[in-house]
């Protein structure tokens, strides 16, 4: 009965569907302690110009990039040499990747030559081959320099171009969580949150839980998914679970962004020697979901690190976003402003954090002056200036000719004829043009004549009143001496009371 039963073997390998390549120095040495670290399941792989660097990796698979373009001395922190050192190489990279792979993480610290510019086009390559390619990129510290940050946002926008998802860490970021840490422990810790990104994804897959989460549940996630970004905590004691999905959720590393917006969550919870319970996971799920709405998906996983003993620790990775919620981009997006000055000089209101060398932008405040520096003042033609305000006024008020009008003739008396002869310009209509109404002191003159006047409209003469009408105990009369006075002269007003 036995002999009748079909035998299947599944087929073991040793390469790994998940790899993690480091690209240039940051990335290599993120590698390097990603392997010291230990995730499981992953395969490890470094590429890099510098030759020295590449040969005290204690990572196994290794590939020399750009051979002989650099000679083994590095990029020269020039992009573009270590983007043709990677072409130079590409083909031993691809003959990696074709080796059962289904998933890649790429790391790189931008802003230098070679993990500028050869990361991108690794992961062009990967995502070519139909692998699930996850870009994991650092922005460098703020005290590198100006340089360097241009040269990452720049490299950072062609790596979005080239991946499914892509993680973001500024590095100036551990320094609100951490402090004025030493040179070494600084890169060390960004060494650490790239660890803790490509391991709490890696994880997922490859570490079976009570509840099975595989390749394709992350693929769902991540494939397509643009930038991705990344919280991480732990906690301990009384509401451990729930604590550190709350800090984790105010992780500087979020970079201000509420995951609000985010399309799919992927979850990693770790617990040490005391193991987490239903309800914190409930806890830590509830809140999650709650946090970013019933339409997101949320796809978790567990794991144990005796390490963490009796705390908890939460990753907490967002997908759906672009660059233009990362910090130094919307900034550099910015336009840039001037303001200048009559003696020539321009001051900077935004900076402008493109790596282009624009010229410099010079006012010619003298039209009539070949040199600038000549000519320390401006003048100002008012006569211009109110010509072109006559003509903007003229744009709107435009004469046009009045048409004439029949009028009918009208038959009258000769009486009427004669007291019409009294009131002289009867019949004329009174207007002013829109050319007057901008002269001020034709206003002027205007204000001072009264309307009757204006009007052309004969007042009769007033007559003084009769000696019965004086109601007044005062009068008003001529002296004299031709002053006016006013005298007290009216018997039939007098302050006693009756």
């Amino acid at each position: 009965m036995n002999d009748d039963l079909m035998s299947f073997e599944m087929p073991q390998s040793q390469n790994c569907i998940i790899k993690v390549i480091g690209v240039g120095g940051g990335g290599s040495n993120a590698v390097n302690h990603m392997f010291n670290q230990g995730i499981k399941d992953v395969n490890f792989l470094v590429c890099n110009t510098d030759a020295q660097a590449l040969e005290s990796s204690p990572v196994p698979v290794k590939i020399q990039l750009g051979e002989s373009l650099t000679e083994g001395r590095g990029a020269g922190n020039k992009p573009e040499k270590g983007k043709q050192s990677a072409i130079e190489n590409l083909s031993d990279i691809e003959r990696v990747l074709q080796d059962n792979t289904r998933m890649v993480f790429i790391t790189a610290g931008m802003g230098g030559g070679t993990g500028t510019g050869a990361a991108p086009i690794i992961a062009k390559a990967a995502r070519d081959l139909g692998i699930l390619t996850v870009g994991i990129v650092t922005i460098p510290f703020r005290f590198e320099g100006k340089l360097r940050i241009n040269q990452a946002l720049d490299g950072i926008a062609e790596m979005e171009k080239n991946v499914d998802s892509l993680l973001v860490i500024n590095n100036e970021k551990l320094r609100e969580m951490y402090g004025d840490l030493k040179l070494s422990n600084a890169f060390s810790k960004a060494d650490d949150v790239l660890s803790t990104a490509a391991k709490g994804i890696a994880e997922i897959i490859t570490v079976h839980g009570y509840i099975n989460v595989d390749f394709a549940d992350v693929e769902t996630v991540m494939k397509d998914s643009g930038v991705a970004i990344m919280g991480s905590s732990c906690a301990s004691g009384e509401n451990r679970a729930l604590l550190a999905i709350q800090q984790a959720l105010e992780s500087p590393l979020l970079n201000s962004n509420d995951i609000r917006g985010a399309k799919n969550i992927l979850l990693n919870i770790t617990s040490g020697v005391d193991e987490i319970t239903m309800d914190e996971v409930g806890e830590v799920t509830d809140f999650v979901q709650d946090t970013v709405g019933a339409s997101a998906s949320i796809i978790w996983g567990t794991g144990s690190d005796s390490n963490l003993e009796d705390q908890v620790n939460v990753t907490i990775i967002a997908t759906g976003f672009n660059t233009r919620n990362i910090a130094e981009f919307s900034q550099r997006n910015e336009p840039k402003v001037q303001r200048f000055s009559l003696d020539g000089e321009s001051e900077d209101v935004v900076d402008d954090f493109s790596s282009k060398d624009d010229d410099p932008i010079v006012l010619d405040l003298d039209e009539g002056s070949g040199n600038v520096g000549e000519s320390n003042s401006r003048v100002i033609d008012f006569d211009e200036i109110e010509r072109a305000k006559e003509e903007r006024i003229n744009m709107f008020y435009k004469s046009t000719p009045k048409k004439k009008e029949v009028e009918e003739p009208e038959f009258i008396s000769e009486g009427q004829y004669q007291r019409g002869k009294i009131v002289t310009g009867v019949g004329e209509r009174f207007s002013i043009s829109p050319e007057d109404m901008e002269d001020d002191r034709y206003i002027e003159r205007l204000e001072n004549i009264p309307a009757y006047k204006r009007k052309k409209v004969r007042l009769n003469p007033i007559q003084e009143p009769e000696e019965d009408y004086k109601v007044s105990r005062f009068t008003i009369s001529e002296g004299k001496d031709g002053k006016t006075k006013i005298v007290r002269d009216n018997p039939y007003l007098h302050d006693n009371v009756d």
